[in-house]
């Protein structure tokens, strides 16, 4: 029996476990969401979540242990400095997964893991593009008139 044992062995070794892990929590930062199967990300929620935590404390210690944990240095640096700053009146729950279904390979249940406001940063980037586009609409269509005229 498995009580009260904690964690996902991911059907890897420690090596490879360790290492997929930081992977995937690197790239959550570097890309704000990452589409990942559920185990995956129920696995490297906490993770990021820590990370989150360390970067509002933003201290030499917090980024030295960000640091030893990311595998690049523009990752730590925009997670203390974009990341942190976004996330500063918040107390936790910072991260949330999605599920989108199956994967058509071989059918295993993916979910999207994706900071909490990522999609209202999108959202509000396309209805300024949607914006621009009938404002740009507009001025060819006037510009037509008055050459028709």
């Amino acid at each position: 029996m498995r009580h009260r044992v904690g964690g996902f062995k991911l059907k890897r070794d420690k090596d490879h476990r360790k290492m997929l892990l930081r992977n995937l929590v690197t790239a959550v930062i570097e890309r704000d969401r990452i589409v990942t199967t559920i185990t995956k990300a129920k696995a490297i929620k906490p993770l990021v979540e820590n990370m989150v935590t360390l970067a509002k404390k933003d201290t030499l210690a917090s980024r030295r242990q960000a640091a030893a944990y990311l595998l690049t240095p523009d990752t730590v640096k925009r997670l203390f400095d974009d990341i942190g700053a976004r996330f500063g009146q918040r107390n936790g729950g910072y991260t949330r997964i999605v599920r989108v279904g199956p994967r058509k390979g071989d059918g295993a249940e993916m979910a999207i893991l994706e900071f909490v406001g990522t999609q209202l940063v999108k959202r509000a980037a396309d209805r300024a593009k949607r914006r621009e586009e009938r404002l740009q609409a507009l001025r060819e269509g006037k510009e037509t008139e008055e050459a028709a005229e």
